[in-house]
């Protein structure tokens, strides 16, 4: 007899296959999530190619540009002869290999350069005139597309412009022609795994580079796909079929500062769902297994989770690892230092950078960034600028200002340096008050260092300007004013003789004549001698000459011009008094040619600290805004331009002295012109 299965064997069985319905269902549910990640991952591999190649394009588009741009300030393309240009350019272009050739086109198009052909041979209009006047228009450097073949190269090339400005006139357009090899290059070399398909487009959608069929497709359109996807978004995904007719995937982005460059990186179709197809083969391999291997089975899928898990946190803490190398290169790149100050702890923290900016010598035992007090930072800055350094990090944490800040370091040896920091203080908790501020300092002992060099330049031409004015104005007075002067005596004895003797009316009528013109002549020598510069500024003093030149600009004009002087009239320095009749000049000229005002007031203050002038009519009125430096569009433009370019000569007379310039006014409520000349103080040097 057949023995029935025991109450316990069936509650075996049934336990068994109650288990193997949540197996069945936790290995499909295995199996797509191992889909999936295979897709991401693939997904992720082309996203990662095609941002590798995108840095790299544009970093070795940029560094051709910046090359290019240097050899367009060349003091060879301001010589007659373009024989030094064409030299300079061999020289560049036999160390450049991607170089193909270098042209230098007019603004018409013309070339008038071209290293493929001698110098001064006849070369025809420039090729890819897209980018040429885009150049014309823009008036930077562009990065074209792949152009057609060139009568010259016999090849198709990518051309990179930058124009010729000399005098705020664009002269020429200089262009570099690449070779597309050095591009496709770049694509090869991204690693991209065997199957895959890379292209570099241009703004047109035409192939510059491509992985496969190169030869045959460099220059073609790409396919309807790729183009609906760069007219759609500059980056991103998008499927479609190749011009081989393969359906892929694609990962794309357009690459910065070129023009619309776009690189594309399509993966098969087939490869991204051959996980889909393993994971449905392992689905029914499990549920065969899964009756007899459930419990290992489940421990197995429990650690295989973990381990992904883990891998997962291991990419993870990966990338973060790879974004602060980059971020830290961009800053060590740029010569910047990083530093951190926790006012609440009193301590900054700071680069290797920062340190050698600071002056602070190297810890023994230092490692990553070194720490200091805040004290000790304080004490770094210069004595005059450490309140304000101090107040302006205050003001960062307090009010969530940006901290933008120039203060002088004093290092050990006594030596002094311009330093620049910024930063911000970020809140990352609502409600918190921030203590921490994040920022970086910059060298900017050059730029300063420049900026004083350019005022001394300009004090020395001011100066130069001001003694030639006082020369050629003493040579009026004393030397064609003294001859004048002598003509007019001859002539009144003229007319006394010819009076006395039996001569015609005419004749005496005529002598007096020009003795009126000899006259008129004596007044216009003195009155541009004055304007060119007044004896009376050497000889009196400013205000004394002020006075004296209010009287004759009221008499000639006929404006009424009220002078007041307040404060001591005791000698200024030259250069203050120079500058601030100059500003006076230059103020009551700009109300005779745009104000129309009846009346005008003139203020002479001096201070203990500073000479203050204040120039106020009742004319038209003007726009302050637009003074200051914002646009004027339209007609309102008319009418202004002289007023706006004679408050800039007003303010760089003011930049040489430290002095500062403010305007209000507003149309048809007339002008007030405050500017502020700082003293040295008494017994200092001026």
């Amino acid at each position: 007899m057949k023995r029935e299965s025991s109450p316990g064997n069936r509650l075996l069985i049934s336990l068994a296959l109650a288990a193997a319905i949540p197996i069945l269902l936790f290995s499909g549910w295995v199996a797509y999530v191992t889909a999936e990640q295979g897709r991401a991952a693939a997904r992720h591999a082309a996203l990662e190619s095609t941002a590798r190649v995108a840095d790299r394009v544009s970093a070795d588009l940029a560094a051709q540009v910046q090359i290019l741009d240097v050899l367009a300030a060349s003091p060879a393309l301001d010589s007659p002869s373009l024989e030094p240009f064409h030299e300079e350019a061999q020289r560049l272009k036999a160390s450049r290999p991607l170089w193909e050739t270098v042209e230098l086109a007019d603004a018409s198009g013309n070339q008038i350069v071209n290293l493929l052909r001698p110098l001064g041979t006849v070369l025809g209009p420039t090729a890819d005139r897209d980018s040429f006047d885009e150049v014309l228009r823009l008036r930077r450097a562009v990065v074209g597309g792949i152009g057609p073949v060139g009568t010259l190269s016999g090849k198709r090339l990518v051309a990179l412009r930058v124009p010729v400005i000399r005098d705020g006139q664009l002269r020429y357009v200089l262009t570099v022609a690449l070779a597309t090899n050095a591009v496709s290059s770049i694509l090869r070399d991204a690693g991209a795994p065997a199957g895959w398909v890379g292209e570099i487009v241009d703004r047109r959608g035409n192939i510059i580079a491509r992985t496969s069929a190169e030869a045959s497709e460099l220059g073609r359109p790409a396919s309807p796909a790729l183009r609906a996807a760069i007219a759609r978004a500059p980056e991103g995904f998008y499927s479609g079929p190749t011009l081989e007719g393969s359906d892929v995937e694609t990962v794309y982005r357009t690459l910065p500062d070129t023009s619309g460059w776009s690189v594309h990186f399509g993966v098969p179709s087939e490869a991204l769902n051959a996980p889909v197809s393993r994971s449905f083969y392992v689905l029914v391999a499990g549920g065969l297994a899964s009756l007899a291997l459930a419990a290992g089975l489940a421990a197995l899928t429990a650690r295989d989770i973990a381990q992904r898990r883990r891998d997962e946190e291991t990419r993870m803490m990966l990338a973060l690892r790879v974004s602060e190398e980059r971020g830290a290169l961009a800053v060590e790149a740029a010569e910047l230092g990083t530093v951190c100050w926790d006012l609440a702890r009193q301590e900054v923290a700071g680069s290797e950078r920062t340190r050698v900016l600071l002056g602070f010598p190297r810890a023994p035992t230092e490692a990553g960034e070194a720490q200091w007090s805040f004290a000790a930072f304080l004490a770094a800055v210069h004595t005059d600028d450490r309140e304000r350094v101090e107040q302006a990090l205050r003001r960062c944490v307090t009010e969530d200002a940006q901290l933008d800040s120039e203060f002088r370091s004093v290092r050990p040896d006594g030596g002094v340096r311009w330093l620049r920091t910024t930063g911000r203080a970020p809140c990352f908790h609502h409600g918190d008050r921030p203590s921490v501020i994040y920022g970086v300092i910059a060298d900017a002992e050059p730029r300063k260092r420049a900026e004083a060099e350019r005022t001394d330049l300009l004090r020395r031409l001011s100066d130069a300007q001001e003694n030639e004015q006082r020369r050629i104005a003493r040579e009026l007075h004393d030397q064609v004013g003294q001859t004048v002067t002598g003509l007019s005596l001859g002539l009144k004895s003229l007319e006394t003789r010819l009076g006395n003797g039996a001569c015609e009316p005419d004749t005496v009528n005529q002598v007096r004549w020009l003795q009126a013109l000899a006259a008129e002549i004596g007044r216009d020598i003195h009155r541009a001698a004055l304007d060119l510069r007044p004896t009376a500024l050497d000889d009196l003093g400013l205000h004394k000459a002020l006075a004296a030149y209010a009287e004759e600009w009221r008499q000639r004009h006929g404006i009424d011009l009220d002078l007041q002087v307040l404060g001591s009239e005791t000698r200024l320095p030259a250069d203050v008094e120079t500058a601030a009749y100059r500003i006076v000049q230059e103020a009551l000229t700009n109300i005779l040619k745009h104000a129309r005002a009846r009346g005008v007031s003139l203020v002479l203050d001096r201070r203990a600290d500073g000479l203050r002038v204040i120039v106020e009519d009742d004319g038209a009125g003007f726009d302050s805004d637009a003074a200051n430096g914002h646009t004027i569009h339209g007609s309102a433009a008319h009418g202004k331009i002289g007023r706006r370019l004679g408050l800039s000569g007003i303010r760089e007379r003011l930049a040489l002295l430290g002095g500062t310039l403010a305007i209000e006014s507003a149309p048809g409520s007339g002008t007030t012109l405050f500017a502020e000349i700082p003293l040295p103080p008494d017994g200092a040097e001026p």
